[in-house]
């Protein structure tokens, strides 16, 4: 059996033993500043004079915003220019990254090269065991149908106790990850009792597709896409798993300019708001960057709903639980309380 390595504890000494990381997206411009870890920032957004917004002034601040993943809002706020045009009045301009999974993110922003974005669960609790420099600073998504456990159409795999001792692709860190580890108990099994193959999605994929693996964690464009082609089919799963996401600041940007983390909600808003009420065209937004059919991206988008608000405690209760079942699986090493990494200044600001 492979050995499961702590993913968290991964990005932690990538970070120290490598003094400059190459960002894992495709980055279109130059690095940033590196990020350090200061004390959580808060939404003050007002400047001396009192005005809400600062008066441009100087050169333009670098605001790195990486997109995880391709189907959020993020992607229609990329499309549409509305980061461009906000960012635009507060002297301010963006730079894009994109990157396929939380823990490539982070070891960029660990890098000094994100400085906004959003994480998955499995990322975000590794990332705040490990003290990673950043900040939660909303709730993106409540969690739910975001993982699931597929199998070839022809597999002799039926059930979650016919994982046993069989080779799973996964995203260690992610919140394929963390699903995997709290529904095996469902059919008395521990993570210890399959193989896990650590792949990023398009390289779990062609391992599947090739049949090099049992199964496969995914979550959407993935699932969906496998299904719909007939190529994969889900394994029945009962126990209900929430996998909150989490809108993020690293610590030093949001110290340093915390109305441009007030502007970036804002505009997150804007784009879960064109998203929910454009359906037609946020699918073609969606198609186009994925390459999938305009009717797979709706069957996608139905599952899911995007949001941006402080987080609810249901979300942090969540997110606590998936912490604390990580720390007893020694997949963590600092066990933690998760809403102390939690600051909805920001966005209670921005939702004004």
């Amino acid at each position: 059996m492979v050995r499961w390595k702590r993913a968290g504890l991964a990005i932690a000494l990538t970070a120290i033993l490598t003094l400059v990381l190459s960002a894992c997206g495709d980055k279109e411009k130059g690095s940033g500043e590196t990020a350090k870890a200061d004390a959580p920032a808060t939404a003050q957004t007002e400047t001396a004079a009192g005005s809400s917004d600062p008066a441009p002034s100087g050169d333009k601040v670098k605001v790195q915003i990486a997109i995880n993943s391709t189907i959020n809002p993020l992607t229609i706020a990329r499309a549409k220019g509305l980061y461009e045009e906000a960012f635009s009045k507060l002297n301010a301009e963006v730079e894009w990254s994109k990157f396929p999974s939380g823990p490539p993110l982070l070891e960029a922003l660990v890098a000094g090269r994100v400085d906004l974005s959003f994480l998955g669960d499995g990322a975000a609790i590794a990332g705040i065991s490990n003290k990673l420099p950043f900040e939660v600073i909303g709730l993106s998504s409540e969690g739910k149908k975001t993982s699931s456990i597929l199998v070839p159409q022809d597999s002799k795999i039926q059930t979650l106790a016919d994982l046993k001792g069989k080779s799973i692709g996964l995203a260690k860190g992610t919140v394929a990850n963390v699903y995997l580890i709290k529904v095996l108990p469902e059919a008395g099994l521990t993570i210890k009792d399959v193989n896990i193959i650590n792949l990023q999605p398009d390289d779990a994929q062609a391992a599947f597709e090739s049949g090099k693996l049992d199964a496969w964690v995914a979550w959407d464009p993935y699932v969906t896409q496998n299904i719909t082609t007939g190529k994969a089919r889900k394994i029945e799963v009962n126990t209900p798993v929430l996998s909150p996401g989490s809108l993020i600041a690293s610590t030093a940007f949001a110290k340093k300019h915390p109305e441009l983390v007030v502007e970036y909600l804002k505009v997150y808003k804007q784009a879960v708001d064109f998203q929910l009420a454009n359906e037609e065209e946020a699918a073609s937004i969606f198609a186009e960057q994925t390459k999938l059919p305009v009717d797979t991206i709706k069957q996608i988008l139905g599952n899911t709903t995007p949001i941006v608000k402080p987080y609810t405690q249901t979300a942090l209760d969540a997110m606590q639980a998936s912490s604390d079942i990580l720390y007893e699986n020694k997949y963590i090493k600092n066990k933690f309380t998760f809403k102390d990494a939690v600051n909805d200044t920001f966005v209670t600001e921005a939702l004004k």
